[in-house]
């Protein structure tokens, strides 16, 4: 988009904050740069330029505006819709596979050499890999400096830098003020919009309070009791308002705590190593479909004249994803043909019996979700499980494991699906659960769900499969949306937020 400027003119000149994350507008006037909505932006048309992301901005000499913190503003929905390598770059640099593997382990996973990703990244985004993992490091920055008591040279190497020359000349070219009056404005209690009030947390955590920017508008029922409603013991609960889970990141365990909030979604995060900040806020928003852009969907949805009336009382539904892909990946599969309560306790008993522990318990929460390769030696005869699922199991822990099949957000979702397929005992139904909830595929559609069937003929749509996918083709590339409005058709606990006071640990 930032290459029309009309309509990025309009866009800042309306202060806009539908396209917070799609564009970025420097000023030249001034040397800064804001999002479009920013409510000091007034310049002249003539001295406005526009960037497709803010490490082009900051590429470019513009320092990042004090007021509408453009460093925070929600993820161009671009990345979530599109599977090329642009996109999947994308999501690997906010993963930290730069910071972790440098641009050569981006360029192999990717499939690349080092010299195409280069040159497609810097072609749609005006900066590098380089670049765009230097802007990453300087956010994660700022929230260990505004939301922690860490010094700062322990913050440089959480957040990722070489030394601490580098993290005070970033800091400086990026926000205009040294990383040491950053701090001097949290201590004064002027700290900016992610600073938040938090309890104590136990001595193996570092704790991170921080708010989550969402597009609006944004309905939490479905995303949040999804959650909530299929949340395993041990590894999730619903606590006090808030989502809570266990995270496996690069660098050890974490957990988080995420609440709805009217303007933004309030996160606590409990990280064993300070330097999985910026991935774990990644995964924080993937999980809520923070990044989607809820205009577009319910423009595309509310055209058909039936689900019209689904989208006008509910605007703004998300995608329910997970944080650990592989870990849903193999929960869709132990939930095959079973109940939601079927489902959680088959996933309990597999983390109580292979399940890591966590340093400290945070609530309820005591135990990471066994890794692929932490299950590839269980005997299937645990499993209390008909022999062909538990057979279909086996066979997605090895895949996975092995390398065979990736369902990963960064994977390439035609050999994902592919790769799926051909596992025995994985159909339609499996495929396109884990594209909705691993892959992140804003079309899957799964057709022979039951509810989705349900939801489908109480609005006149057809209820058998073949005829709901034709049915279907209008809503393209938005049916996972789609999916969210059908279930939510029924009076199931996925699609609404637990009563206040209630905790869920167990089924």
């Amino acid at each position: 988009m930032h290459t029309d400027r009309e309509a990025c003119a309009a866009a800042v000149r309306s202060r806009d904050a539908r396209f917070d994350g799609w564009f970025f507008t420097g000023v030249r006037t001034t040397g800064i740069y804001c999002r479009p909505s920013c409510p000091a932006m007034t310049p002249k048309a003539g001295n406005m330029v526009f960037y497709p992301s803010a490490a082009a901005a900051q590429a470019e000499g513009f320092r990042a505006c004090k007021r509408c913190r453009p460093d925070t503003t929600p993820g161009s929905p671009e990345w979530n819709v599109r599977a090329d390598v642009v996109a999947r770059a994308m999501r690997l640099i906010a993963d930290g596979v730069v910071d972790r593997d440098g641009v050569a382990g981006l360029a192999t996973r990717l499939g690349y050499s080092v010299r195409q990703v280069e040159r497609q990244v810097r072609a749609e985004l005006g900066a590098g890999p380089l670049a765009l993992a230097r802007a990453q490091r300087a956010q994660s920055a700022r929230l260990l400096i505004e939301t922690t008591d860490l010094p700062l040279a322990d913050v440089a190497f959480a957040a990722g830098f070489g030394s601490i020359r580098a993290f005070n000349q970033t800091v400086q070219e990026v926000y205009a003020v040294a990383p040491r009056d950053l701090r001097r404005t949290r201590a004064a209690g002027r700290a900016g919009p992610e600073q938040e009030a938090a309890p104590a947390s136990p001595q193996a955590w570092q704790l991170v309070p921080l708010r989550l920017a969402v597009r609006r508008p944004f309905l939490p029922d479905n995303v949040f009791g999804h959650l909530a409603a299929t949340a395993v013991p041990g590894i999730e609960e619903w606590r006090d308002g808030a989502y809570v889970r266990s995270l496996r990141l690069p660098h050890g365990p974490a957990v988080v705590a995420l609440a709805p909030e009217p303007d933004h979604v309030a996160a606590r995060l409990w990280l064993s190593d300070l330097r999985d900040l910026g991935v774990a806020v990644s995964r924080c928003r993937w999980t809520l479909d923070l990044d989607a852009d809820p205009q577009a969907v319910d423009e595309a949805l509310g055209a058909d004249r039936r689900l019209a009336p689904l989208v006008r009382r509910a605007p703004g539904r998300r995608v329910p994803r997970s944080g650990d892909a592989e870990e849903a990946a193999l929960r869709i599969v132990l939930g095959q043909q079973v109940s939601t309560a079927a489902a959680r306790t088959l996933a309990a008993r597999l983390v109580a019996s292979h399940g890591t522990a966590l340093p400290e318990p945070v609530g309820g929460v005591t135990h990471g979700f066994p890794a692929p390769s932490e299950l590839a030696d269980l005997d299937p005869a645990e499993l209390a499980m008909p022999a062909a699922r538990r057979r279909t199991f086996s066979g997605l822990v090895r895949a996975l494991a092995d390398g065979d099949v990736d369902v990963q957000p960064t994977a390439d979702p035609v050999a994902a699906r592919e790769g799926l397929a051909a596992l025995p005992g994985v159909g339609p139904w499996t495929v396109e659960s884990i594209a909705m909830r691993c892959l992140g595929d804003p079309d899957a559609f799964p057709a022979a769900d039951l509810g989705v069937r349900r939801g489908a003929e109480s609005v006149g749509l057809p209820g058998a499969p073949g005829a709901l996918v034709a049915a279907s083709a209008a809503w393209r590339p938005w049916r996972a949306y789609a999916v969210q409005h059908l279930w939510a058709t029924s009076d199931h606990p996925i699609n609404r937020l637990p009563e206040p006071g209630t905790t869920k640990e167990s089924a």
